[in-house]
């Protein structure tokens, strides 16, 4: 390879904790060339972003310190500079583009605005320049209509979008080196690959080197040279992408590319990080006989829930005085989903997906149409007839975060819907139920007493399930229930959810924009597109031969691996 852009040697950083320093990177060493990219892999809280804030020099102070090795770019040592001679390097000679793009821009400010700033910044281009270059970086990243993004404020253009306008800020100066910390984690699976082949456009392009950063090994196969696996502080494994994915050394590694669900064979049991580093891995497959055999049985019974040509308005207006635009979220929809059953619900954001399923949780009133639930509609209950009704149409969230309120103990958060519902006659029944659900879901009686904060995210998702089982419902919405976990943490929840239907019997809508994820989780799957079902079959009929183009569309983008 060429020339070394930056060169990492032996880092170690330490955090303060309570009274005492503890060390979170672990004497790690890499070098990134010039005109190369780089993956950085691993699960959460494994080093990845904090060892690449310590490049721009935004590890948090007073808390953080880097006490051993160098970082050198551009052959000085970023480790014994100032703050501001690093305000000569941020946004110039190395940039970030963050993972959330819509708390990473300001929204008070225009997107052109924003742009803007940081060319004057560093630029000596006058007013006029700088617009018309804003302008044509917003055409080079590929947004739809500069000129009305460059007006826009962030919350009037879509995630997608605001993505690309990170990424227009992030190579405005022209970067030697970009840093993306996973900047595709939020987005579709057709967005994301949009996003990744721009990426590797404006690469070779500028011939800028780039870091990139995920949780997701496929996904790194798309855009990588070569890859780093960080495991608890440490680089366990660097090499090309090809000897990582073909012949990887490490068990950690192994774990990772084993954990995500294989699009060819559906195994009954997804394999953890501790299955793989305890070879305790189950490799019994579902076969399709044995699929054949559990939908004739499901499907030979009535339907559970009927959705008959639903349709969901919003009306808007532009001005006081302007004409009101009708928005159908959902269009003309029509499924039945029957008792036992899994049924995916995929499409782009917007199609729909999330809407359909508040309207089935009777959260957001459908405008036409009928529900009806063992029979009866339940479109026009009363009051009384709507709270006893969601004992049984009950949702696990997205977030396992903002879903849990930080003051209540996951005790009380798990027994208080038992007290609304009226399950059992004393709170003694209902902790020792809890206590019971808690086992359950893989969750020790300690967790009783103890408050979220004091959770990992995949341990609070397991609350969050635990919260909803609580109830014993019969259907359960599960909207992008596991898009916020580790791959390997999500294995776990993902088996969880197909032991507790298993045992209990339930009845699961799984909405999610991972393909990889639904096929594995579902039966029959429907994808929207505009409010609309484009296509509603057998999941793996689908996978296999999908009739429409927009179906064909968003199998070709999901990240295959090598």
């Amino acid at each position: 390879m060429a020339d070394i852009i930056l060169n990492i040697n032996n880092l170690t950083i330490d955090f303060k904790n309570e009274s005492a320093y503890k060390t979170i990177i672990k004497d790690i060493s890499y070098k990134v060339y010039k005109n190369e990219i780089v993956g950085i892999v691993g699960e959460s809280g494994s080093g990845k972003s904090v060892s690449s804030l310590a490049i721009l020099g935004l590890l948090p102070k007073h808390i953080s310190k880097i006490t051993a090795g160098s970082i050198i770019f551009d052959a000085q040592d970023l480790t014994q500079i100032s703050n501001k001679q690093f305000q000569t390097i941020r946004g110039k000679k190395i940039a970030m583009i963050f993972q959330e793009p819509m708390s990473s821009l300001n929204p008070s400010m225009t997107c052109g605005k924003q742009v803007e700033e940081i060319l004057f910044q560093h630029t000596k281009l006058s007013k006029n320049q700088v617009k018309e270059e804003t302008l044509s970086l917003f055409e080079k990243v590929k947004l739809p209509d500069p000129k009305r993004v460059y007006k826009a404020y962030p919350h009037e253009i879509s995630g997608g979008q605001k993505q690309r306008v990170m990424i227009a800020m992030a190579i405005a100066c022209k970067p030697q080196l970009l840093i993306a910390d996973e900047p595709t984690t939020a987005l579709d699976v057709t967005v994301q690959k949009e996003i990744i082949s721009l990426l590797k456009e404006l690469q070779t392009e500028t011939k800028m080197s780039i870091i990139f950063i995920t949780h997701d090994l496929s996904l790194i196969s798309e855009i990588a040279n070569r890859v780093l696996v960080m495991y608890k502080g440490q680089i366990v494994e660097q090499n090309t992408v090809d000897h990582i994915f073909n012949y990887p050394k490490d068990n950690y590694t192994k774990a990772l590319i084993k954990s995500r669900p294989s699009l060819q064979v559906r195994l009954k049991t997804l394999p953890t990080i501790t299955d793989v580093l305890n070879d305790t891995v189950s490799e019994e497959v579902v076969t399709s006989s044995m699929r054949q055999i559990k939908h004739e049985k499901i499907y030979s019974k009535s339907p559970l829930l009927q959705v008959i040509n639903l349709e969901k308005e919003y009306v808007s207006k532009s001005g006081f005085f302007a004409k009101a635009e009708i928005f159908k979220a959902v269009n003309n929809v029509s499924f039945n989903l029957y008792e036992g059953e899994t049924l995916g619900l995929v499409g782009e954001s917007g199609c729909g997906k999330s809407t359909l399923g508040n309207a089935i949780l009777l959260l957001d009133k459908a405008t036409k149409g009928q529900i009806l639930y063992k029979g009866k509609d339940i479109t026009n209950l009363t009051k009384a007839e709507t709270i006893a009704i969601r004992k049984d149409i009950q949702i696990i969230f997205q977030d396992p975060y903002a879903s849990l309120n930080p003051r209540i103990t996951i005790g009380n958060a798990i027994m208080e819907p038992m007290k609304v519902h009226n399950l059992f006659s004393t709170d003694i029944e209902r902790q020792e139920k809890t206590l019971e659900i808690l086992n359950r879901v893989g969750l020790d009686d300690t967790a009783f007493n103890r408050y979220p904060h004091e959770f990992s995210g995949g341990q609070r998702q397991r609350i969050g399930i635990a919260r909803t089982i609580a109830l014993q419902p019969k259907l359960i919405v599960c909207d992008e229930s596991v898009s916020a976990l580790d791959i390997s943490v999500q294995a776990q929840v993902l088996n969880l959810l197909n032991e507790l239907k298993d045992n209990f019997g339930f009845t699961y809508i799984f909405i999610s924009h991972d393909l990889a994820v639904v096929k594995y989780m579902s039966d029959q799957l429907l994808v929207m597109n505009q409010g609309r079902i484009e296509e509603l079959d057998d999941a793996d009929v689908i996978y296999n031969t999908p009739k429409k183009e927009y179906t064909k569309k968003l199998i070709s983008a999901i990240p295959k691996g090598l």
